[in-house]
């Protein structure tokens, strides 16, 4: 049996036999290597559809993954709402410079929001990824979670102040950021992403507690998986030992966990498969010590351990850090095969 990357994906998000384990990055894939090998680069790949699509296509053409995706910040919906973002070169990602509310203001969601900052080329890269790649390669979009669209608007700290002192004047702002991701999320599906990876970065054990993330950052997350588009699979991702919250992450309904090595991955696996649908894991090489740092062989260990381990899906636990080696990367691919 051999399947396309794109069928193999599916597939082993959905539970079912594949010819081999799949690989991807749930979290941006771009590298310098890959910039300069595509003639495509940041900060114009943050920012033009052309650029950005170049660049995405070189998970799948360079370094041989079963999806690509974009964009490569959580900035995006925030600027849409007003923020103003810091850009970095070539060398990094975009940061919220000015966060344009408060806490305890009640914002509206935009009518034109999906025409609004660079959301109209963020839609236009996925719809050139899948004019390129067809049936043959996987297209994911990525949305940020209610939570991390609210630590950008009014600021990390005063969110965090917030979730733990006054939580309910967070509220307004948590519902507003959830319309505007399930609004992108259909308009990535409309564009052709076959899956749909959400990222909330900031509602990591490793910031917020889990009362907190149960009782602020949960509700919010299942009301917009709920609402998402109907039959496309989604990737929830959160950073940290997230085994403490698995289960409440797992009844978000998100089709599958993307996980930091962190994790307990067999405690985590054992708890998913309590239910009654197949919830895979993804992840399994630490996206620092091993991609950054390590060599070829130490990314074959990674992976040799991971599958062990009960992944699923192999994936760096975090973005691919821009400086990572090519070998490194292709590693994760050799190593399944």
């Amino acid at each position: 049996m051999t399947m396309t990357h794109k069928e193999r994906l599916l597939a082993a998000l959905r539970g079912e036999q594949v010819d081999r384990p799949s690989v991807i990055s749930a979290n941006q894939t771009a590298t310098y290597a890959q910039m300069d090998a595509l003639g495509a680069a940041w900060p114009e790949a943050h920012k033009e559809a052309g650029p950005m699509a170049a660049l995405a296509a070189g998970a799948a053409t360079i370094l041989g993954f079963d999806a690509v995706r974009v964009p490569y910040c959580q900035t995006i919906e925030s600027e849409a709402f007003g923020a103003t973002v810091k850009y970095a070169g070539k060398e990094g990602v975009p940061r919220i410079d000015v966060h344009p509310y408060k806490v305890g203001d009640t914002p509206k969601l935009p009518a034109d929001f999906l025409s609004l900052g660079r959301i109209p080329a963020l839609l236009e890269a996925v719809r050139l990824l899948k004019e390129r790649f067809g049936d043959e390669v996987a297209v994911m979009g990525n949305v940020v979670g209610p939570f991390s669209i609210v630590a950008n608007l009014v600021g990390i700290t005063d969110a965090l102040k917030a979730s733990f002192k006054r939580p309910d004047e967070l509220r307004p702002l948590l519902a507003v950021a959830e319309e505007a991701g399930t609004m992108l999320a259909h308009a990535l599906a409309e564009a052709g992403a076959d899956v749909i990876v959400i990222e909330d970065m900031m509602a990591s054990i490793d910031v917020i507690s889990p009362p907190i993330y149960q009782n602020l950052a949960q509700p919010y997350e299942k009301q917009q998986l709920e609402r998402f588009p109907v039959g496309v699979p989604t990737i929830m991702h959160i950073c940290g030992k997230v085994n403490s919250i698995g289960r409440l992450i797992a009844e978000t309904g998100a089709t599958a966990l993307s996980v930091e090595p962190s994790v307990d991955a067999p405690s985590l696996v054992a708890d998913l498969a309590g239910y009654d649908r197949p919830i895979p894991l993804i992840g399994g090489v630490d996206a620092v010590t091993t991609l950054f740092s390590g060599t070829p062989e130490d990314v074959r260990a990674d992976v040799k351990k991971a599958l062990a381990e009960g992944y699923a899906i192999i994936a760096p636990g975090c973005s691919v850090p821009p400086a990572a080696t090519t070998e490194n990367l292709r590693a994760m691919v050799e190593a399944v095969e």
